[in-house]
């Protein structure tokens, strides 16, 4: 975006620090940062005598191999070492700072040549040494275990040369403000990229630009930990991560590969866990927020499309005190103006443009009222809200609820197909390739239901697998944009997102997902609904249970609570807090004091003229901005930096070989078609036992039989746990008598897959075939092989031997028994005499030459045969 110049090329600054060494002394610690091929280096001193306080200082200078080993040698003693990857910070609690390392890694998805990674293993290293004068305070040890209850091994994600934190769209696109503190409404922006044509010797000259990304620091889980280290040291120190679920598949069409990553970034803002974190903060912060980014690329064009997921943007919440599967939903503040709403949705349009679509998956009419008080509240606030905008940038709703669709026997997926189609049309999508015009997604489509995994989680795949042909048609791979279900293609993309909703509901809810997308296209298993049952109960033991744990944890990490020495009222131990209310929403009133605007301007000025496109995409903000004038400095270079030549990597560990094997798992032995777009699955009539067809209990057309879904009730929710099964019972009897079970029923027909088919033998073929086993049963020893008593008399075994070879053999003629004299020659025709003359008379010189009538002679004796 905002460049469409040829000849202007933008390369993000790949980091100079890959490879990090610690050396601890008693005084000091030395951290030895180095690039990828360590030849550069630089070097951090930390002091270890200050208590309380943590003192960096970096050399200025860029150091070789030589001064570092020089400055080895001089440290005396054998100091300790660590090797890394990277500094994750520092944090504090009431002793003194603890250093954070990654200390192993691994390469998980890449997005062009830049490679991104995930962390296996980090370490936690003391920098304040005790000292003896003051006993260790006893609250030390339990924050630093509740700090470390967060698993930085478990989907935390990292990459030394892309921002995670932005989507495909914004990275790709041109800088128009430098600096750390741009204000958009007054500054000015660069000059107009497209129109450049200073300080180029010809008009078609390739001219480069290195630019530091400013990161997103919403999607930043360690910024807190970065603080120390801010404005003191360079900026490859310090590795910025992120938290959600990364991960890349493969389709193979015809032999060339095309790459599937996704990736959902979930935000640091009123984060937390199920209960604990619902609605909304009153800065429009919404709970288990996600933003869930597609991106297809075969190598040189890339396409990408984005949504998110996120908590009704309200005051609400639900009552745990009482320890029952689904606490009524109460609505804490009144909003009448729907600020925090309006807060929320200017952010969207701020960062994705127009229009903003909403999904809404809570159910809206229900016997008791449940779900329905926050569907209405939402409601209610896009209705107000859009009174003052234009009418082509106005906010959409969707309502669809899955629940009663399941219920009535509709199918759930269809439906969703189509709301998916005009939801990607409205918005499009970003597509870009070299040659073609560039195109952009403007808009988003955000998703909710009450909890944001199920049902949402199913939806998001829907609304996935509808960009998904769309992206695979701009990348001219299918002529039609409609994606077969069974396919390897479809299969591929429904795996990957099980996996996604599996971990950030592991992350929000405590379990993984309880309602899948079987569940909904009904071919779930019978057996699941116990593995749905299970779920439900980890779901509803996590929230009783461990909840306000690890949402002491999470607050602690972000830097929402910092421990303090002094036992104040304010400074409560986290643990003796009754709430976290004043951590995630700064006091001051929903109407400010100092704000000029009116209630009724909720959008900025700024973000108004630069609809329907995206605000922040269009004003792209870098940190540094400075022209190079080559394309092969280590520092812009990233084939370098993907294809490391100087490194010996096993196969089996090489991301690009790991995405190429993913394609053969979606393959069946038996397949003659090898497309990834056609169902590999042959249409069966669905079969009414459940039992028999693995067909799940939701999937009944009766409007009356009941769910093991809790989804599928008006009355229930996502925790209820009533699978009927008297009701269950009784169904299955009403059931009417079963076809047969045959294996035609399973599998293709023979002759369709390998062109034969397998019929019973004739009599005759059957005869032939008994002749050769008995040869074969006298051959291996006769004894042996027929079930004969060792008891019988001699004379019996040779007779029924002798038996078996008369049956056998057969001889051309009677050749006698008594003597050879008496044997008579078999008859031989005159005709074959005479064939069997001409032939001895034919010369035995093969290398010579037939003549033309010795042909004649062979033809004739051919078809004699």
């Amino acid at each position: 975006m905002n460049n469409s110049n040829p000849n202007v090329f933008f390369n993000p600054l790949i980091s100079g620090i890959q490879k990090v060494v610690l050396y601890e002394t008693r005084t000091r610690l030395y951290l030895v940062g180095s690039n990828n091929r360590e030849t550069r280096f630089r070097m951090l001193t930390i002091d270890r005598t200050q208590h309380d306080r943590v003192v960096i200082e970096e050399n200025p200078n860029e150091l070789n191999a030589l001064e570092i080993r020089r400055f080895l040698s001089s440290l005396g003693s054998s100091p300790r070492v660590t090797s890394a990857y990277g500094v994750l910070g520092f944090v504090r609690f009431l002793e003194g700072y603890y250093l954070l390392l990654v200390t192993k890694r691994k390469c998980c998805a890449h997005i062009g040549m830049h490679l991104i990674y995930t962390i296996k293993d980090t370490v936690m290293v003391r920098v304040n040494e005790p000292t003896t004068l003051r006993a260790p305070h006893p609250y030390e040890e339990r924050y630093k275990k509740m700090f470390q209850s967060i698993d930085l091994r478990s989907n935390f994600y990292f990459s030394y040369s892309y921002d995670l934190t932005r989507t495909l769209q914004y990275n790709e696109s041109a800088p128009r403000f430098v600096g750390p503190n741009v204000d958009l409404e007054n500054d000015e922006p660069l000059p107009d990229w497209d129109k450049l044509t200073n300080n180029v010797m010809a008009p078609d000259e390739r001219v480069n630009y290195a630019f530091r990304s400013n990161s997103r620091t919403r999607f930043v889980w360690n910024a807190f930990l970065l603080q120390p280290m801010r404005g003191i040291v360079l900026k490859d120190w310090m590795l910025e991560v992120t938290h959600g679920y990364i991960s890349q598949s493969c389709i193979s069409i015809f032999g060339r590969h095309v790459n599937v990553c996704l990736i959902a970034r979930r935000s640091t803002r009123f984060a937390g866990t199920r209960f604990l974190k619902r609605g909304a903060n009153v800065q429009g912060d919404v709970a288990n927020e996600v933003e869930t980014e597609q991106i297809v690329t075969d190598g040189q064009r890339m396409c990408s499309f984005t949504q998110m997921r996120g908590s009704v943007p309200s005051h609400w919440s639900q009552d745990v005190v009482k320890m029952v599967p689904k606490p009524q939903i109460q609505l804490d503040i009144s909003d009448p103006y729907a600020q925090t709403p309006a807060r929320h949705f200017d952010r969207l349009l701020f960062h994705y443009g127009a229009p903003i679509i909403m999904l809404n998956l809570v159910k809206k009419r229900e016997k008791r009222k449940h779900e329905s008080i926050i569907s209405k509240e939402l409601v209610d606030s896009i209705r107000y809200l859009n009174q003052f905008l234009s009418p082509q940038h106005r906010m959409k709703h969707i309502h669809f609820d899955m629940a009663r669709k399941s219920r009535g026997g509709g199918n759930v997926m269809e439906m969703l197909a189509d709301i998916a189609e005009s939801v990607v049309q409205q918005t499009g999508m970003f597509f870009k390739a070299r040659g073609s015009r560039c195109t952009f997604q403007t808009g988003l489509v955000r998703t909710n239901c009450v909890d944001c995994l199920d049902r949402t989680n199913t939806a998001q795949f829907a609304i996935g697998k509808c960009a998904l042909g769309h992206q695979l048609e701009l990348l001219g791979f299918v002529k039609s944009a409609k994606l077969e279900f069974d396919s390897d293609c479809v299969t591929m993309l429904e795996n990957l997102y099980e996996e996604h909703g599996d971990t950030l509901a592991l992350q929000y809810g405590g379990s993984q997902l309880v309602h899948r997308i079987k569940t909904y296209r009904k071919t779930a298993a019978w057996a699941s609904q116990g593995n749905d049952i299970m779920q439900t109960l980890s779901r509803y033991y996590s929230n009783t249970f461990s909840d306000t744990e690890k949402q002491h944890s999470i607050n602690l990490f972000l830097g929402y609570y910092i421990p303090s020495r002094s036992h104040t009222k304010q400074n409560q131990p986290i643990w003796e807090l009754q709430t976290d209310y004043y951590m995630h929403n700064v006091y001051k009133p929903l109407t400010p004091q100092n704000e000029t605007r009116l209630i009724t301007d909720w959008v900025r000025h700024k973000v108004r003229s630069c609809l329907p496109n995206s605000t922040s995409d269009s004003n792209k903000i870098v940190k540094e901005l400075f022209r190079v004038h080559s394309k092969g400095l280590e520092m812009i270079d990233a084939y370098s930096n993907y294809h490391q030549s100087f490194k010996w990597t096993d196969l089996s560990e090489h991301i690009a070989f790991e995405i190429s094997q993913l394609a053969l798992r979606y393959m069946p032995t038996f397949r003659t078609n090898y497309s990834p777009f056609q169902r590999q699955i042959q249409d069966r009539k669905a079969r009414k036992n459940p039992n028999l067809t693995g067909q799940s209990s939701t999937s009944s057309t009766n409007s009356n039989s009941s769910s093991s879904s809790s989804e599928a009730d008006d009355s229930s929710s996502d925790e209820d746990l009533s699978a009927g099964y008297a009701v269950k019972v009784a169904n299955q009897a009403e059931l009417v008598e079963q076809e047969p079970f045959t294996l035609e029923s399973l599998l293709p027909p023979m002759k369709e897959v390998y062109g034969c088919k397998i019929t019973n033998p004739s009599k005759e073929n059957m005869d032939i075939y008994k002749k050769y086993v008995q040869m074969g049963k006298l051959s291996n020893g006769y004894n042996s092989s027929f079930a004969l008593s060792s008891t019988s008399a001699p004379r019996e075994r040779d007779n029924e031997k002798a038996k078996l070879k008369r049956g056998l053999l057969k001889p051309l003629g009677n050749y006698g028994h008594d003597s050879y004299l008496s044997i008579k020659p078999p008859t031989v025709s005159e005709e074959s005499q005479k064939i069997y003359a001409e032939y001895c008379k034919i010369p035995r010189n093969f290398n010579a030459v037939q003549k033309f009538e010795e042909f004649d002679v062979l033809y004739r004796y051919v078809q004699m045969l």
